[in-house]
């Protein structure tokens, strides 16, 4: 370990160049219009992985976006840790709120400014760093290593479950490693043991057969905006909690000792606020505010339109409209059953001058891992070791699907290691990864795979 340690730290400013070079292919993935660049990032991954001395790499094609897989595998003696990430990227809209080009990398303030600089190019990367330390410093690293990334995570992870489901015997491993989330702060590093899953849909209420003149129809004809309106304002009941009939039936509730943590974390609740513009929060029941963002479920409008939205007025009853809902779920709730709950509950209370469509877009369910298991006790010791400061468990509002097929499909639990903050304002203008956090970030995974081969009784 002490040689890889020293080789990433000897060769740290060409992995900073490497990894600009990679921030500069702009792989969005929701854009058919960069689709020959989203491909191109997928072979420069693939080569890349060749000449830091990788036994094998691959670019496969899928009915999406390709999926880089690659390994290096020396001994059945060791465990084997299966690697996960995404080079693919948001879009970079709206680009007037940028400082500078966000495909056209820039250091400033000791971070890199660019799109998919934390999420997820940069954290993805620290991993192939940490096997190239390996490879070149050590001559093998204490683990077997299996890479999937993918192109496609920002769009819903379309091939990337076919592809476990098919490559199964391939992907055998002991543990995933996973960099695609968030510290708690800088000054409290954690480690993530829980995901929310996600149900996400659009649903469209029909009145008229066609846009009406609002004077000759207003007041005879009902509005699909109004109704839909009405529909939305019924979803949440007066303390918050969601109105779906059974919604609630399969959440697991927090534990004492969970409410404890949270309560323990420094959550500076005013400035939380303050940094969003909000003048008050509003939670369900007596949940806290820390609580509802990462472990209790959620719905949420993520948009609405009908009619007429552009300049001036135009007097119409709109002959449809649209909502699109999200619906955070907890541990112990499923996709499918929140999905057939939402729609059984709107259709019995869309009025009868309506027709309801529903769609079912895409979801993942959520997972909860073990703390106290081998390898999270690994990932602990391995942060702890380089940042100076014991991380914190804690659990994550987002939603990672790939992390449920894992679990699901080859019965692995992943380890969340993130080194992002929320500062680094992925999804957003001016996304950034800090220069420094990027380099603690492979000196912890170098840690990771020597304490967790330990772990497992080998020291090779």
């Amino acid at each position: 370990m002490d040689e890889a340690l020293s080789y990433a730290d000897d060769h740290f400013d060409s992995f900073v160049g490497q990894l600009e070079d990679l921030l500069r292919i702009p792989s969005v993935s929701t854009d058919s219009a960069y689709d020959d660049d989203v491909q191109r990032a997928a072979e420069w991954l693939a080569e890349h992985f060749d000449e830091i001395g990788l036994q094998h790499s691959e670019v496969v094609e899928t009915d999406g976006h390709p999926i880089v897989y690659a390994e290096h595998v020396t001994g059945d003696d060791k465990p084997t840790v299966l690697v996960y990430g995404h080079y693919d990227v948001q879009p970079p809209d709206p680009l007037d709120e940028w400082d500078s080009e966000p495909f056209e990398p820039t250091r400033r303030n000791g971070s890199i400014y660019a799109r998919g600089a934390c999420d997820d190019k940069g954290q993805m990367f620290m991993h192939v760093k940490a096997a190239e330390a390996y490879l070149n410093g050590e001559g093998d690293p204490p683990v077997n290593l299996k890479y999937v990334i993918e192109g496609e995570e920002e769009t819903g992870s379309m091939a990337v479950g076919p592809f476990i489901e098919e490559n199964a015997e391939q992907l055998d491993a002991d543990v995933v490693l996973i960099s695609d989330t968030a510290m708690f702060s800088e000054d409290t590093p954690s480690i993530v043991y829980g995901l929310r899953g996600l149900a996400y849909t659009e649903i469209t209420l029909e009145g008229p057969n066609r846009d009406l003149h609002s004077g000759n129809y207003g007041g005879a004809v009902d509005n699909p905006a109004n109704a839909l309106s009405r529909i939305i304002a019924g979803l949440h009941d007066e303390n918050h909690h969601i109105a779906i009939p059974g919604f609630y039936d399969d959440v697991r509730d927090l534990t004492d000792e969970e409410r404890a943590t949270y309560a323990d974390l420094p959550f500076d609740e005013e400035a939380w606020k303050d940094a969003i513009g909000i003048d008050a929060v509003r939670t369900e029941g007596d949940y806290t505010a820390l609580e509802c963002l990462s472990a209790r479920p959620t719905l949420d409008v993520n948009g609405i339109w009908g009619g007429y939205t552009g300049e001036g007025a135009k007097t119409v009853l709109p002959s449809k409209a649209h909502a699109k809902i999200s619906m955070r779920l907890v541990p112990n709730q499923e996709v499918e059953d929140i999905y057939e709950k939402l729609e059984a509950h709107l259709k019995d209370v869309v009025p009868d001058t309506m027709t309801l469509t529903f769609r079912r877009l895409h979801g993942g369910d959520p997972v909860l891992v073990d703390p106290t298991a081998p390898p999270m006790q690994s990932a602990k010791t391995a942060m702890g070791e380089v940042l100076g400061t014991e991380p914190v468990f804690v659990r994550n509002g987002g939603t990672i699907p790939v992390v449920a097929d894992f679990q699901d499909t080859l019965g692995l639990d992943s380890v969340l290691m993130g080194f992002g903050l929320d500062s680094d304002a992925i999804h957003s203008p001016n996304e950034s990864f800090g220069i420094d956090r990027f380099q603690k970030g492979i000196q912890s995974i170098i840690r990771f795979h020597q304490h967790y081969a330990a772990s497992n009784g080998s020291t090779t």
